[in-house]
């Protein structure tokens, strides 16, 4: 019977899993992989890998000749080597477009709780202290300017759920032309002009060799003072240290995030429990309906690919085909 491995899951079940491949004659290998060698092992016999974080590397692929396609849990595919895939005839496929509305709505869920001080007054009630004032001034968000970095599905939903919300909503893409800008949303030339202006900045882009450490030391020295940083994106995207040393010095009032460089945060990290943090558990992309959808869409893709030869979202075309 031809079998794909699993080889790394968050999930409490993989009902959902089981019974799609099991309903076109497909076993299912599982196991929790952490590294290459942990790859390579379960992979053996296996014409796909459905992963969630696992490694997909130059090794990986070059040590199974039999796999014809990985597809990730998720829209990023940060932890595969697509090159390696491209070079050896491994298909990539994703999930680009389940959660896009609860990405969004997630992100500015933070961006609010931080410009109305939510988290801050519940710690002071809790702490025995019961004042509008007691956390700080606070400012009118209609006032404010939301700047949005990356205007992809995310980027354009978080947008279009806040133009409402702020006064004005910029946001820097160099990779898209000016019509492909809704007219509710200015441009910034660059992302020095949009940290420059913002007074909220909420990040949406993927992590590549472009994007990793791009909110950094230099970026936050541009940065309008008193801002608020949102990510919900990739957390190599933003230097942590570089984070915290603009809280320190005031450039920034706030930082949410919902994705670490590493995670789960340590537990003795300065971001627990700083007061001007917001941190959530990688949740952002989470409600029932758009976790269902992620694994239908992720584990489609090896059964389309199985019976067609192509999956449904194809990140990287391969040349492998189903035996």
């Amino acid at each position: 019977m031809p079998r794909i491995l699993l080889s790394d899951y968050d999930f409490h079940d993989l009902a959902l899993e089981e019974a799609l491949f099991a309903s076109q004659g497909i076993d299912v290998v599982k196991a929790q992989c952490r590294t290459e060698d942990d790859v390579i092992r379960a992979a053996q016999g296996c014409f796909g890998i459905l992963l969630q974080y696992a490694p997909i590397t130059d090794k990986v692929v070059r040590a199974l000749p039999q796999l014809g396609i990985v597809s990730r849990y998720g829209a990023g595919f940060d932890t595969i080597d697509t090159a390696a895939c491209e070079r050896h005839g491994v298909w990539v496929a994703n999930s680009p477009d389940y959660g896009v509305g609860e990405v969004a709505t997630h992100a500015l869920a933070l961006a609010l709780a931080l410009v109305r001080n939510v988290v801050a007054y519940n710690r002071d009630i809790t702490a025995g202290e019961w004042h509008y004032l007691s956390s700080g001034p606070l400012k009118r968000a209609s006032d404010l300017t939301l700047g949005i970095v990356g205007l992809g599905r995310i980027g354009k939903r978080m947008a279009h759920v806040s133009r409402n919300v702020f006064g004005r909503v910029v946001a820097c893409d160099p990779y898209l032309i000016d019509g492909d800008f809704p007219a509710y949303v200015q441009r910034a030339p660059t992302l020095a002009a949009l940290v420059g202006q913002a007074d909220v900045i909420s990040l949406h882009v993927p992590l590549n060799a472009e994007t990793r450490g791009l909110i950094g030391a230099d970026v936050l020295a541009a940065t309008k003072r008193g801002a608020f940083l949102v990510n919900t994106a990739r957390g190599a995207v933003v230097d942590v240290d570089a984070a915290l040393a603009a809280l320190a010095d005031g450039t920034l009032a706030g930082l949410a995030l919902d994705v670490l460089p590493t995670e789960p945060v340590p537990r003795d990290s300065p971001l627990v429990g700083h007061p001007r943090v917001i941190l959530t558990p990688h949740a952002a992309f989470f409600s029932l309906d758009a976790e269902r959808e992620l694994r239908r869409k992720a584990a489609q893709n090896l059964a389309t690919w199985h019976k067609t030869g192509r999956p449904e979202y194809v990140v990287t075309a391969g040349t492998r085909k189903p035996m």
